[in-house]
């Protein structure tokens, strides 16, 4: 039997024998019982985290608010830009700390969610960094959000092993691992499964209080002079977010009584109001940055997110919105100047390409276009990049070690480049250019719906057509075919002269179902949720208003209550 919990959550009842969590007052864990997950909820650690709830819930409420106020000036004709109020700290001379020497080497990062096979083989896959994500490449079922902070502890502690039945094969880690990042969920995700004063608790707070509480005298044991614990920080808008985030830090070092500056983190600039914000977003966390990162298909997606009411920034089909489109060029030369100008890393983008092991021929194109990707990264001064899979990192090591001054660990010092100072709103706003095609239609139609599936059972990086897709990407596709629909686009090539109207993509979405039903076969496809991902999926592409987030709007679908956290059996 089914409830409804006070925030519209689905609430499973049952009527066994409960045994809850530990928790202090105020606080109401509400997700499944388990021993291990046990281990992390300890009274101590929740504590933890309520008391960063109580102290930044106003602030965190006011940048929400904030951001409210951006999108109603943005949808009223109104283009992002720099702020006059703060270019004393544009224009001033003052660098963030120096770069701990335990990540002064980043080349190649790898990333993906925290499964437990997957941290074991990502650590040991020889990239410099793995960050282990709670974020775009995990699904937030309560399960798979606590058995993640489990993973994680054992990893950190070096006990973590896993035992794959079907392959009679034991994985442990190596000797020589990845330096561990993590990256929490973003400000405006709630983590509906833990309630604290009677509202749902801050997705972020959750993810880094129980990791950072369980894990920081562990990971400076195993760190050793590289500071840490280190994060990855997702989906900021404004440097007033980089201040919230700053200020948990400081709370957190106080708590554990360790130095200041000690936790580090690299801020995805991965939204386009964020690009006018990069200095300030530094200066915010001078004492805590280790530089900032291209998030370049979120970045795509904020750009249709922004200009949503704008139908004179319309996006060619998504695979043309590449690191050539001037305005992806001049963020990424910008990104550079001001890391480097500033003391810390400049990361480059995602290489979402993954091994195509029948087809020899195809691998090897798809490997090509990794390196010359990644060839145009470091000539253009990042000091490192990201792969989506193990099998890419020696081509990308290859790349970036070949092409660094003297082998050297970064290009911190020796790449400065100076040119991008002069790179202005015009640059960062222009228009981007290519036809918007059927082909561009369907794709992002079946990419959208074969992720939303996987997200609804609790995948969140899906390998689809050889490219790692992930929320990014599939975001990408669900605002896309929003923002060709709300203006009846005009569609090019084979398309000629057809709009892109509700008649035409009611049929388009039944046919692509048809042919996800062909590619994955009958029995995974009605085992799988792609009818309803098909319906969520539809139903955001058709609203009158854009959701300001797939995941957000579905995460009803995976939020399941258990009184008193449920029982043992």
């Amino acid at each position: 039997m089914m409830g409804i919990g006070s925030y519209g959550y689905n609430v499973p009842i049952s009527h066994k024998m409960f045994v809850g969590y530990d928790v202090p007052e105020g606080v109401d864990i509400r997700g499944r019982y388990d021993e291990d997950y046990a281990r992390i909820l300890t009274k101590d650690a929740i504590q933890f985290v309520a008391e960063l709830q109580r102290e930044f819930r106003n602030h965190i409420n006011y940048a929400m608010e904030c951001r409210k106020e951006a999108k109603m000036k943005y949808n009223s004709g109104a283009l992002p830009g720099f702020d006059p109020v703060t270019r004393y700290i544009r224009e001033g001379e003052w660098t963030c700390a120096p770069v701990p020497p335990a990540v002064a080497d980043r080349k190649v990062e790898i990333t993906g969610p925290v499964e437990r096979k997957m941290i074991i083989n990502a650590l040991n896959s020889g990239a410099k960094v793995f960050m282990a994500d709670f974020e775009d490449a995990l699904s937030p079922s309560w399960e798979n959000l606590m058995s993640g902070q489990v993973n994680l502890k054992d990893a950190v502690n070096g006990t973590i092993s896993f035992h794959d039945k079907a392959r009679n094969r034991v994985y442990k880690l190596n000797d020589q691992t990845a330096k561990l990042f993590v990256r929490p969920r973003g400000w405006h995700l709630p983590e509906a499964h833990i309630f604290i004063d009677g509202e749902p608790a801050t997705g972020c707070l959750v993810d880094f209080g129980l990791y950072f509480f369980h894990n920081f005298a562990a990971f400076r044991r195993t760190q050793g002079q590289g500071y840490g614990p280190f994060f990855y920080l997702p989906k900021m808008e404004h440097s007033r977010e980089a201040k919230m985030w700053n200020s948990v830090f400081e709370r957190a070092e106080k708590m554990a009584g360790i130095e200041r500056g000690s936790i580090r983190a690299t801020v995805l600039i991965e939204t386009l109001p964020a690009v006018f914000q990069m200095d300030e977003i530094l200066y915010e966390l001078r004492d805590h940055s280790v530089g900032l990162n291209c998030g370049r298909w979120d970045y795509i997606f904020s750009y249709v997110k922004t200009f949503q009411a704008h139908p004179d920034r319309l996006l060619p089909d998504r695979v043309l919105v590449g690191m050539t489109q001037h305005f992806m060029k001049s963020y990424s030369d910008r990104l550079i100047w001001t890391c480097h100008r500033r003391g810390v890393h400049a990361m480059g983008g995602m290489a979402a390409q993954i091994p195509i092991r029948d087809d020899p021929a195809a691998n090897e194109a798809a490997l090509e276009l990794v390196r010359k990707d990644k060839l145009r990264e470091v000539k253009a001064g990042h000091d490192g990049t990201w792969a989506a899979h193990p099998g890419l990192i020696p081509a990308c090591l290859e790349v970036f070690n070949n092409n660094m001054q003297g082998n050297a660990p970064h290009q911190i010092q020796s790449m400065k480049r100076e040119d991008a100072a002069f790179i202005n709103e015009e640059d960062l706003l222009q228009i981007p250019r290519g036809v918007r095609t059927m082909d561009g239609l369907r794709l992002n139609t079946r990419v959208g719906i074969q992720y939303s599936a996987a997200w609804l059972t609790g995948t969140g990086s899906v390998p689809l057509y050889n490219l790692m897709e992930d929320a990014a990407t599939a975001e990408i596709s669900r605002v896309q075919n929003w923002q060709w629909l709300k203006y009846g686009v005009e569609l090019d090539g084979d398309g000629l002269g057809v709009k892109v109207t509700l008649d035409l993509f009611g049929r388009v979405v039944e046919e692509e179902m048809a042919r996800i039903e062909r590619e994955v076969g009958k029995e995974k496809f009605k085992k799988g949720m792609y009818k309803e991902a098909c319906k969520i999926f539809t139903r955001q592409c058709t609203a009158p208003t854009l959701d300001d987030f797939l995941t957000l709007n579905a995460y009803n679908n995976i939020v399941i209550h258990h009184p008193k956290g449920s029982s043992r059996l």
